[in-house]
C-alpha cells in the first residue's frame, strides 16, 4: 500500500461504483455514464439509483462532470481513495521480476548506464514515460515518445510541460519537495504536482539507495489514468533492485 489518505466514509455500493467508474475511465479515457456501468457490471440497481449515487460521489468530490459530457470522470481525491483503500495489487511474475533483473545486472557496477538502462526497462513495462534522478542532479527518462499515443498527451501546452520536467531538475525538484517519501511508493497526481498544465498527470515513483552516491528516484510521469494496480507494484520493485544493486556503488 502507498502512503496516508484521508478515510471518507462510503457505503459498500459507493466502492464499488467508484471502483467500476474508475476502472472503466482508465480502460477507455472515456467518461462515464450511468448507463455503460448498468449495461457492464452487476451491481443490482435499476440506472436511476446509479445516478443518485454517481450524483453523491460527485457532491463528496471523488468525481466530476467534464463540461462537454454528460459522464463522469475521478478527481485527484477519487483516485487517491481508489489506490490507497479499494484496488488490488497485482502480482508481478517471477518470469518478469527475472527478466528485469537479468537486464539491469551486467551494469551494476556503472550506476549511470544501470540508470540508463533501467527507465528504458521501466519505460517499456508501464507504457509511458520514465525517469529517474539522482540526488546530484542527473537524470535519465525513457519513453518519451510513448506518451504521443496516450489522449491525454494530445494537449501540446500539458505533453510540453511533461516534457520540460525530463530536461529541467530544477522543475523536478520542486515536484520531490512537496512529495511525502515515506512510503516504498509515492503517487503524486494533478495539483499535488504544482504545474500549470499538469492536471491530468500522475507520478508514480521510489526512493532507491538511500545513502549510496548515486541514490535517487525511478519512476513513471503519465495520465492520472494509470493502471495503478500494474503500474505501483512494477514501479516498487525498480526501486527495491535499484537499492539492492546500489550496495556495489
Amino acid at each position: 500500500m502507498v502512503g496516508g489518505c484521508t478515510v471518507v466514509e462510503l457505503t459498500d455500493r459507493q466502492k464499488d461504483l467508484l471502483r467500476n467508474i474508475i476502472e472503466e475511465y482508465v480502460a477507455t479515457a472515456e467518461p462515464v455514464g450511468s448507463e455503460n456501468i448498468v449495461g457492464k457490471y452487476s451491481l443490482g440497481v435499476s440506472p436511476a439509483t446509479v445516478r443518485n449515487e454517481m450524483a453523491r460521489l460527485t457532491s463528496e468530490g471523488f468525481l466530476k462532470q467534464p463540461h462537454t459530457s454528460a459522464g463522469r470522470i475521478p478527481t485527484p481525491q477519487g483516485l487517491r481513495f481508489y489506490i490507497h483503500e479499494l484496488m488490488k495489487e497485482q502480482t508481478i511474475p517471477v518470469k518478469d521480476e527475472v527478466a528485469i533483473k537479468e537486464g539491469l545486472w551486467d551494469y551494476r557496477f556503472h550506476p549511470h548506464r544501470l540508470l540508463k538502462q533501467a527507465t528504458k526497462e521501466l519505460s517499456e513495462k508501464s507504457g509511458t514515460l520514465a525517469i529517474a534522478a539522482t540526488e546530484e542532479g542527473d537524470i535519465y527518462t525513457s519513453g518519451a515518445y510513448s506518451i504521443l499515443d496516450i489522449p491525454e498527451f494530445y494537449d501540446i501546452d500539458l505533453t510540453k510541460t511533461l516534457l520540460m520536467l525530463t530536461d529541467r531538475s530544477e522543475m523536478l525538484n520542486q515536484i520531490l519537495e512537496r512529495a511525502v517519501i515515506n512510503e516504498p511508493v509515492c503517487v503524486m497526481l494533478g495539483d499535488e504536482l504544482g504545474g500549470e498544465y499538469l492536471e491530468y498527470c500522475g507520478f508514480v515513483f521510489a526512493p532507491f539507495g538511500s545513502g549510496k552516491k548515486n541514490a535517487g528516484v525511478i519512476g513513471v510521469l503519465g495520465p492520472t489514468r494509470m493502471a495503478y494496480p500494474r503500474v505501483i507494484p512494477t514501479v516498487r520493485y525498480f526501486g527495491d533492485l535499484l537499492t539492492e544493486l546500489a550496495s556495489t556503488w
